[in-house]
């Protein structure tokens, strides 16, 4: 036969149960929530990626056609192969000057490790191992 005291316990424990259920049902919709989300900024990225490629695409059209223009207008002054000659040329000193560039970057760029916080990190640990006493 319940008494007072059993219905109280039995109320207690019947309102644990259901703020746990109801706290998991929250989170699985949390969780739910939070990757339709990322579904939907995926999707946004994904097709932002897409027309950069495309704008890339019609950029380099554009200066086959700027190089291609070029080469005609200085085909007016010499014959046309010339003219495909200095553009050509002028492309290989453009190229040569890049992997020159390039060249230097990689090499200040290697090896690739944290130098500086590699070194922060030896005066972290060799503080701590002082103690942080002075010395």
């Amino acid at each position: 036969m319940p008494t007072p005291g059993t219905e109280q316990q039995q109320g207690v424990g019947k309102a644990t149960k259901s703020v746990a259920e109801h706290a998991s049902a929250l989170v699985r919709l949390e969780l739910e929530l939070a990757a339709l989300e990322l579904k939907r900024k995926l999707i946004s990225f994904a097709m932002g990626i897409g027309l950069v490629l495309g704008a890339v695409l019609f950029l380099l059209y554009a200066l086959g056609f700027g190089l291609a223009a070029a080469a005609a207008g200085i085909a007016t002054a010499v014959p046309v192969w010339g003219a495909l000659l200095i553009v050509t040329g002028i492309l290989l000193v453009g190229a040569g000057l890049l992997a020159i560039l390039a060249r230097g970057r990689i090499q200040k760029g290697t090896p690739p490790m944290p130098e500086q916080a590699i070194r922060e990190a030896k005066l972290t640990t060799n503080a701590l191992k002082s103690d942080g006493s002075a010395g």
